[in-house]
């Protein structure tokens, strides 16, 4: 399984931007497509956004559509999750993730829990005045 970890998160106000990064050890993610979730405590998991493995595709849920941007860093073994504009809404906890039960196509996130997938910790982002 592929080791992710996710960094970048913190505080911001209303209206400001955060770049979060999920960063593979020992792996690049050339072979992956990838996905954003979030989560806020009490709340179910929810997707954000997902690139698929050569990059070709991107899809945002409509509620970050416009405002978040997903990519893959040159080094190969980081993606990106570019987040402008900031509401309080987004504030949670943002994973990062690699399944073979997740599919990425400019139409859709798709994604179906397996047992060979692999979660960052999460990183904490905290959108207040």
């Amino acid at each position: 399984q592929v080791q992710l970890v996710e960094s970048g998160g913190g505080l911001v106000q209303p209206g400001g931007s955060l770049r979060l990064s999920c960063t593979a050890s020992s792996f690049t993610l050339d072979n992956y497509a990838v996905g954003w979730f979030r989560q806020v405590p009490g709340k179910e998991r929810e997707k954000v956004s997902c690139i698929s493995a050569n990059a070709g595709s991107t899809y945002y849920e409509e509620i970050v559509k416009g405002r978040f941007t997903i990519s893959k860093g040159s080094t190969k073994n980081t993606v990106y999750l570019e987040m402008n504009n900031l509401k309080p809404d987004d504030t949670a906890t943002y994973y990062c993730s690699t399944d073979p039960g997740l599919m990425c196509t400019s139409r859709g996130f798709h994604y179906t829990r397996t047992d060979f997938g692999s979660w960052g910790q999460g990183t904490l982002v905290t959108v207040s005045s």
